[in-house]
């Protein structure tokens, strides 16, 4: 890995890997010895953050056996279990029916591991009862089954209170936020609203939807994408042809522009990627010396091209 320093994923926790590989579908859209050299050579480099998740509700009731895949493919690629962070879900849409510790019983045994190094406890159509959520999630802490934990684009006012319960309860807290963030969506982020909690070290920031399915990079998705919240993809699609000319100016490609524009974030502990071969993973590595060198620069020369301006940054995903 590239002199890039290492960020811990919140207060609290150890650093941790400035990338983080997985997203729908990761795993099953190569071979196990695709899968195993993608593994192995993540982990050689210092990358070895992998996001694992068993997608089998609400918007995500895919039945992706992408976590199972996973799974056998660490095993076969000799990588010891504490030479890689991993980082799985708690799902919202079920919830508490589905209670969380069924869920994470259910998401180790289908990957064959034996704990998580963090979970996402994801979004909601409806606020959760965070009380009963904090005992939930502390309680699986306390039996080390998870490390640590953060949200999926919560709304604001639910993540700290969530923070408030937590300290009241002398509970684990959230130490960090999965969140929308890249080139074109900036606003929740880098809002005020979550920016207050990034700057004071509250919360560290993870980004995810980097390339937003590959709009950002002038790309039509063949498979399914995450949320477009505020309804702006298609200016998203427009700037695509902007961020291609300053990759150009910087030598680059549009995606390793991209994320080292995330990373060059002081908040950003990680960004989170999906790649399918290994030439993909080469080049976001790559990405990691870009943000270390050039960083400052990335994120001047692409100032204008934020499309989410008029986006609430408070999470409600609404103009």
């Amino acid at each position: 890995m590239p002199d890039f320093p290492f960020r811990p994923l919140g207060p609290g926790t150890a650093p941790v890997p400035p990338l983080a590989l997985g997203s729908w579908n990761t795993w099953d859209r190569m071979s196990e010895s695709d899968a195993v050299a993608m593994i192995r050579r993540a982990s050689s480099a210092g990358a070895g953050f992998f996001d694992v998740a068993y997608y089998n509700m609400g918007p995500h009731a895919e039945n992706s056996k992408t976590d199972i895949l996973f799974g056998r493919a660490l095993r076969a690629s000799g990588v010891a279990r504490d030479e890689v962070f991993l980082c799985g879900k708690l799902w919202l849409w079920d919830w508490p029916n589905q209670s969380f510790r069924s869920q994470l019983e259910e998401s180790l045994d289908r990957a064959g591991l034996d704990r998580f190094d963090a979970v996402v406890v994801g979004d909601y159509a409806a606020p959760p009862d965070l009380p009963r959520l904090i005992a939930d999630v502390d309680e699986l802490v306390a039996e080390g089954l998870i490390g640590s934990w953060g949200i999926n684009n919560w709304v604001i006012d639910d993540t700290r209170e969530a923070l408030r319960v937590a300290a009241s309860a002398s509970a684990a807290p959230p130490t960090f936020a999965q969140l929308k963030y890249s080139i074109a969506r900036r606003s929740m982020a880098e809002g005020e609203p979550y920016g207050e909690l990034f700057r004071d070290g509250v919360l560290a920031l993870q980004a995810s939807d980097v390339f937003e399915g590959g709009v950002l990079l002038g790309r039509v998705p063949q498979r399914k994408i995450g949320a477009d919240v505020g309804g702006i993809r298609e200016r998203i699609a427009q700037a695509a042809p902007a961020v291609a000319r300053v990759a150009d100016r910087f030598g680059v490609s549009p995606a390793q522009l991209a994320i080292a524009f995330c990373l060059a974030l002081p908040a950003t502990a990680n960004v989170l990627f999906g790649a399918s071969r290994l030439e993909q993973l080469e080049a976001n590595l790559a990405a990691v010396e870009l943000a270390a060198t050039r960083g400052a620069d990335i994120r001047e020369a692409l100032s204008d091209l934020q499309q989410d301006a008029d986006v609430s940054p408070d999470g409600r995903w609404i103009p």
